[in-house]
């Protein structure tokens, strides 16, 4: 499969798209350039370098959730969590992170922009802070260049690979798509999570119990609660054959992820949340050359969250079961989840 040529969404005027709307080998070779500073081989210490501004960072919004007799996941933690985290990555000053939370929040907000019932106020303010987050990261990137310094901006911006020099308007491109692809789908892992632990009571005090479960219980919440249920802008490149049914070369396919998670022929009792299951080659993270960038370091984050969630709130309750959606059907995830602590 390619990508569509007119991708969905499309790209805003005047930027440059990021390496998940292309194909090979432009793909490849911006992907390349960009992994040389994001995991193994050449910086393999990355996510492990990161575990304790991660616990920090989760600490701290935790702390500030202690004595609240209702809190909202979404709002209170899970939304604020992956912007801090990608900021420090980049190595954006602190003084300028509360403005890229802003531009997040209200990028998150347009996405879901329906004409019918939305103010168009809420399309513009999307519009801006695309331009703004932007302006501000092309200025970030100048700045590395005559001062080097920590972060994925500066390697990028300094670095002289096998494949040459990103081009500043590619490492913006990238730096967005680590930001805003990186930001709904963390928040929706980690909230997707709590919500399935406090439908599985038993499971959330295992957890509580052995904190190592962890590591195969997020894999398998990207199995049956994933954050992206359906991949829509890829293209079939030749014909393909798929249960007798021909796919003719060019024709738009909708990959549809979750259902492939919880195909019966693939695993056993597939609507069942079994953190103990074997054999989870789950597809919560996309497959192939498309594999998400950003997977390992979303596992982590979401590890740290639960893990420190259960073991922190008081006998956690939901208020709503289910709890609001995001209208989109391709990104699955409560608009907020609102939940009781304490005597209530």
């Amino acid at each position: 499969l390619r990508n569509l040529s007119h991708p969905i969404p499309p790209a805003e005027e005047g930027a440059t798209s990021s390496f998940i709307h292309m194909d090979p080998p432009e793909h490849d070779r911006l992907r390349r350039m960009a992994m040389r500073h994001f995991g193994p081989p050449h910086t393999p210490g990355l996510v492990t370098g990161l575990e304790g501004f991660l616990t920090a960072s989760v600490g701290s919004l935790i702390d500030d959730l202690a004595g609240k007799d209702q809190i909202d996941i979404v709002d209170d933690f899970a939304f604020p969590l992956p912007v801090t985290v990608t900021c420090h990555l980049l190595g954006v000053p602190r003084e300028d992170e509360p403005r890229f939370h802003l531009w997040v929040n209200d990028i998150m907000n347009s996405i879901d922009y329906n004409p019918e019932t939305d103010p168009k106020e809420k399309l513009d303010k999307g519009v801006q802070a695309r331009k703004d987050l932007r302006q501000c990261l092309g200025e970030l990137v100048e700045q590395r260049h005559r001062r080097p310094g920590d972060g994925l901006l500066s390697r990028l911006a300094n670095d002289d690979g096998p494949d040459g020099r990103m081009a500043d308007a590619e490492i913006v491109a990238t730096a967005r798509l680590l930001l805003i692809a990186g930001h709904e789908t963390v928040v929706n892992l980690i909230t997707n999570g709590m919500l399935t632990l406090l439908r599985h009571p038993q499971v959330l005090q295992r957890l509580r119990d052995e904190p190592d479960l962890v590591v195969p219980l997020v894999e398998e919440l990207l199995r049956y609660e994933p954050p992206v249920h359906i991949i829509p802008w890829r293209v079939a490149y030749s014909d393909v054959t798929v249960a007798d049914t021909v796919i003719p070369q060019g024709s738009q396919i909708m990959l549809m992820l979750a259902s492939g998670s919880r195909d019966p022929k693939r695993f056993h009792d597939p609507d069942r949340f079994d953190p103990d299951r074997h054999d989870n080659q789950h597809l919560g993270f996309g497959s192939g050359i498309h594999l998400c960038f950003g997977g390992p370091l979303a596992r982590r984050e979401t590890q740290i969250a639960l893990t420190e969630l259960v073991r922190r709130l008081d006998r956690p309750r939901l208020v709503a079961d289910p709890p609001p959606y995001r209208p989109s059907p391709v990104l699955r995830g409560p608009i907020h989840l609102d939940i009781e602590q304490g005597d209530g």
